[in-house]
């Protein structure tokens, strides 16, 4: 059997096979003081909003709250909103990060250290670390009118 009704249907597989697009999320959560949650990751430098990939049959926004709850137990009890698409050069070529905002945050007990994630803490926006991510600090600049909107991750 050949797929979609001929040779000229092999070339959308092919093509998809081989140009896969992944898709990653990374959530802007902030507490009730306004404070912005950042995950300190084992596999890379600096500070990042909570995210991660996409799993096979799984939404943005369900990968969004995993991820939430996985690296630093917290959950929300209003829906995400999504912030923006983004394009990630840097991982493949090919890489999107989905970006929510989430609000009122269900904040449970700081998750013990673990081989992926090394820490996870709220911090004012006024008092980031100074190794914050550079794509983080691109979001914050464009959310608080510092900075205009851009395609780039």
């Amino acid at each position: 059997m050949v797929y979609g009704g001929g040779m000229l249907g092999l070339i959308p597989l092919i093509r998809r096979v081989r140009h896969g697009m992944t898709l990653g999320v990374r959530v802007m959560a902030e507490d009730d003081a306004g404070r912005l949650l950042l995950v300190r990751h084992s596999y890379l430098p600096g500070w990042h909003f909570p995210g991660g990939g996409v799993d096979f049959g799984e939404t943005a926004a369900e990968a969004a709250r995993r991820e939430l709850k996985e690296e630093a137990n917290v959950d929300t009890e209003a829906p995400l909103a999504m912030a923006g698409v983004f394009f990630n050069p840097r991982v493949g070529g090919r890489d999107h990060v989905v970006l929510f905002s989430a609000g009122r945050l269900v904040i449970g007990p700081r998750p013990a250290r673990n081989l992926e994630i090394v820490a996870a803490e709220f911090f004012a926006p006024d008092a980031l670390p100074e190794d914050v991510s550079p794509a983080t600090l691109r979001r914050l600049a464009e959310r608080q009118g510092r900075a205009p909107v851009a395609d780039l991750w």
